[in-house]
């Protein structure tokens, strides 16, 4: 694999697996217990034949196409062409926590899928390149809240059930946003999970996320950057601290880390926005 790097959120493990080798081996999985695993193309150019116990099936993956798979069935194909996949675990159990958290309880499995394309997936993994290319950068805020966003796509758009829409208020209250605030402003650097701070609401994970952002305008991880930046703000104007010091007093991995953050944010680098105020 010229591609092989793995994250691991709260309920879901993600993985990206790429090579650029165009003639490849037979893939054999024995039956197994692990729940489902979902996979999203990143390019084009990979085929698949599938053996079935009395037929094979050939599929071509365009960019944005994806495949669900039960993992409680064997599978035996044979690769062809390059590919750069973004690939997602989901035990039973997890899932069984997923679709509870998105308020569709009684799914425990996900419809099978071979080289469909999904457009609004393929974005979300995306999303998570980034954190797979530098871990070392990567929130447990950030793979947390994008893992959910993922599991809870999954769990309506797969799932097998119409998604209903609930009656009661997506806005956190009063004292639960406060906490909420006051949790993730006591992890500035992001090393605590949705899960965590949901908990501490009494809420589960996919509520959490939608009542946080109804009532801020921002999911929790936007929340917490805008803080950083904040912070980095003040003490960029009112002290000569070192940019690499406001970055790990801001939370931020290091100096580029923060340098990217701010720049993306601010639309200027720390040293220059100090510079100019």
């Amino acid at each position: 694999m010229s591609i092989d790097q793995a994250l691991a959120g709260s309920d879901i493990a993600v993985f990206r697996k790429g090579t650029s080798v165009v003639r490849l081996d037979q893939v054999m999985t024995s039956a197994s217990d692990r729940g489902f695993v979902v996979g999203v193309s990143s390019i084009g150019g990979h085929t698949r034949q599938i053996q079935h116990q009395h037929h094979v099936t050939t599929h071509d993956f365009a960019e944005n196409s994806i495949y669900i798979r039960d993992l409680a069935e064997a599978y035996k194909a044979d690769l062809s062409g390059s590919f750069d996949f973004l690939l997602f675990e989901i035990s039973p159990a997890a899932l069984i926590r997923i679709a509870d958290g998105a308020e569709l309880s009684g799914i425990t499995s996900l419809a099978a899928e071979t080289a469909s394309k999904d457009i609004v997936l393929a974005n979300l993994a995306r999303a998570l390149i980034p954190a797979l290319e530098k871990p070392e950068e990567a929130s447990a805020l950030f793979i947390d809240q994008m893992t959910t966003a993922i599991g809870t796509y999954l769990v309506q758009r797969y799932g097998g059930r119409s998604v209903a829409t609930p009656n009661r208020s997506r806005s956190l209250s009063r004292m639960h946003e406060h906490l909420a605030k006051s949790l993730l402003l006591e992890n500035l650097e992001g090393d605590i999970s949705i899960e965590q701070v949901a908990q501490a609401c009494n809420l589960s994970r996919g509520y959490f996320i939608r009542a946080f952002r109804e009532t801020t305008g921002m999911t929790p991880y936007q929340w917490l950057v805008s803080q950083r930046i904040d912070r980095a703000r003040t003490l960029l104007r009112t002290s000569n601290a070192p940019l690499a010091e406001v970055a790990i007093a801001c939370g931020f991995a290091d100096q580029s880390h923060f340098t990217r953050v701010f720049s993306s944010v601010v639309g200027a680098t720390p040293g220059n926005w100090r510079r100019n105020v």
